[in-house]
């Protein structure tokens, strides 16, 4: 009837798999980065505003109006500010897996990346399977 299916061989990758594989990781940080800054800019919006109302231009001289100016001002900047750090985070993981160096920062970038729905969850997934075969840590310069 029904025959047990036979045991398969595990799949080896070779070295040149595993470098190939890093670098479309390494390519592929650089354009999550990109939208990862693009994405971090949209509170621009939101700091114009409360400049807006700092300035007298939206709210008049309510009071009320330049303590909700300076509450967008902060709040804007520090999301832009997270953000494109972030960023540069990214693109840094994506630099060093280029050059093959810092192991766990990509590692705990790739953690990171996982906040940033879909691409970076992606990415970071894939990251995290690829750095965590025991072949690849190997091919990373010793820092």
């Amino acid at each position: 009837m029904n025959a047990p299916l036979p045991p398969t061989a595990p799949v080896v990758e070779t070295t040149e798999q595993l470098l190939q594989q890093i670098r479309l990781l390494s390519i592929f940080h650089y354009v999550v980065a990109g939208l990862a800054a693009m994405f971090a800019l949209f509170p621009l919006i939101h700091l114009a505003v409360g400049i807006g109302l700092l300035s007298g231009r939206l709210g008049g001289t309510d009071p009320d109006a330049a303590l909700v100016g300076w509450l967008f001002v902060a709040i804007s900047v520090a999301f832009i500010a997270s953000g494109l750090v972030l960023a540069g985070f990214i693109a840094y993981a994506g630099r060093c897996l280029q050059q093959r160096r810092r192991h766990t920062l990509c590692l705990v970038v790739a953690g990171l990346e996982c906040m940033l729905m879909p691409f970076g969850t992606v990415l970071g997934v894939f990251t995290l399977v690829v750095l965590m075969k025991p072949q690849v840590k190997p091919l990373f310069v010793p820092s």
